[in-house]
């Protein structure tokens, strides 16, 4: 069977307890799953972005998210995993569920924030969000 992962990456703490634990999962499988790490970029505003170049805001976007990714992709690398890295720009949650949608992923993988509300005692509102939205499995690395 032909695994897909998405893991859900912003550059945060909780976000990269997720690597050391798809390392461990993926190398203990004959069968290594397909690894999607994408990071999610929020909009800029309007009020910003109608004073700046395009390229800017593009060339923004990128080097946020790859600094974002940038730990997680070394981790792979040492660990001679094979991934793909993908920048979306977007509202974080609806964007992962769709991204692992379309590249036909049977599992989310996400970190955990403790950050917020009475739900956010123990996941952030992406993660919570991503739970509602998914209509597959999603592990929330604590």
């Amino acid at each position: 069977m032909n695994t897909a992962w998405l893991i859900a990456l912003d550059g945060s703490e909780p976000s990269l307890k997720t690597i050391d634990y798809v390392i461990t999962e993926a190398v203990s499988r004959v069968n290594r799953p397909k690894l999607f790490l994408v990071n999610v970029q929020a909009p800029l505003s309007s009020d910003i972005t109608r004073f700046i170049d395009e390229k800017v805001v593009a060339d923004f976007h990128r080097e946020t998210g790859e600094a974002a990714l940038a730990q997680a992709r070394q981790k792979l690398d040492a660990a001679g995993l094979a991934y793909s890295a993908h920048i979306m720009i977007g509202e974080a949650a609806p964007t992962l569920v769709e991204v692992a949608k379309d590249k036909g992923c049977s599992l989310i993988v996400m970190g955990a924030h403790g950050f917020g509300s009475v739900v956010g005692l123990f996941m952030g509102s992406v993660t919570t969000k991503v739970v509602q939205l998914s209509t597959v499995p999603v592990l929330v690395v604590k």
